[in-house]
């Protein structure tokens, strides 16, 4: 193994997290790798605008801003590549990284591989993702003020997301395809005490609907609900559908080699973004189930790049 094929720090996804690693990283001239994966930029990348980030006043585009942080790890000196990782070997140091086919290694390696929200896996579904269809009621909520939107699910997420939905909609209505919720008590409590939500029982969305305004640009008016007990299906007004089914962190990769929980997201060390495996952070939402947000994923990414900086040098890596 050549040296020159040993890197200090590869960064194994992008998104808020894994960029600002890359800046940190290429700051502490650590000439950090990047592969960005299938998904360069992360979930931001089908937010149409991002208003609740520091710094962007006016709002910015998802694209836009994480071409920005791109821009601004490059301009340190990062690597940024537009390639898949195909496998890892993380049992002993460099670490080895397959990249379509290539090794790379490293002697520290930060996962940010994020989490993808479940979806319904409906072609309209994507057709309208951004516009009228969310997956984050504290990221879009906002624009749907006084306007009617749809929430699928039944567990402690949908009610949450519900209930939050309604400091900005006039009237929020939760479908699902049980007649009883899965959400924990105070949630449930929470959620059919609010007299802006209602609840459309044992149904399932099979397809959004939607238009071109006058600017020609998308947006929902509708969705199709089918009733799963008596195969009813009825067309439903409303101005925008949330899903919130549940978020599957991004760890396939990474099954068996570094600690996670039931669900996959990576079990980081208290105050620290250190796994089980010395040598390996993970950075943003693949070790967040709780917050999910670009602003709380860029502040991990930092605290990842720091921390494998001082990894190297306890290590004696200049």
């Amino acid at each position: 193994m050549s040296t020159e094929n040993v890197h200090n720090v590869i960064i194994i996804g992008s998104g808020p997290a894994g960029l600002t690693a890359a800046l940190y990283a290429a700051r502490a001239n650590l000439k950090p790798i990047v592969f960005e994966g299938p998904q360069p930029g992360g979930q931001l990348t089908i937010t149409t605008e991002v208003e609740n980030y520091p710094g962007f006043p006016n709002g910015v585009m998802g694209p836009e801003m994480m071409d920005l942080f791109r821009k601004q790890a490059q301009k340190f000196g990062a690597d940024c590549q537009f390639k898949m990782v195909d496998g890892v070997d993380f049992s002993k140091r460099p670490f080895k990284v397959v990249v379509e086919g290539k090794d790379y290694f490293a002697q520290t390696i930060i996962v940010a591989t994020g989490a993808s929200a479940k979806l319904l896996n409906l072609p309209s579904e994507g057709e309208y993702m951004g516009y009228g269809v969310s997956a984050c009621a504290t990221c879009d909520g906002f624009f749907f003020k006084n306007q009617h939107v749809v929430v699928v699910g039944g567990g402690d997420t949908a009610m949450e997301e519900a209930t939050y939905l309604t400091k900005h909609a006039a009237r929020v209505t939760v479908v699902h395809r049980r007649n009883e919720l899965r959400a924990s008590k105070v949630m449930q409590e929470r959620a059919t005490k609010n007299p802006k939500i209602d609840f459309i029982w044992d149904s399932v969305v099979t397809e959004v609907l939607g238009e071109k305004d006058q600017l020609g640009h998308k947006k929902v008016n509708g969705v199709k609900i089918k009733n799963v007990k008596t195969g009813e299906v009825r067309d439903f007004k409303c101005d925008g559908l949330f899903l919130a089914i549940g978020h599957q962190p991004n760890t396939k990769l990474f099954q068996g080699k570094v600690e996670m929980d039931q669900v996959g997201y990576l079990v980081t060390r208290p105050h620290s973004t250190a796994t089980n495996v010395p040598g390996v952070f993970a950075a943003g939402d693949v070790a967040d189930p709780t917050y999910r947000q670009a602003v709380s994923a860029a502040g991990t990414g930092c605290m990842s790049a720091i921390d494998a900086e001082r990894f190297l040098v306890h290590e004696g890596h200049d």
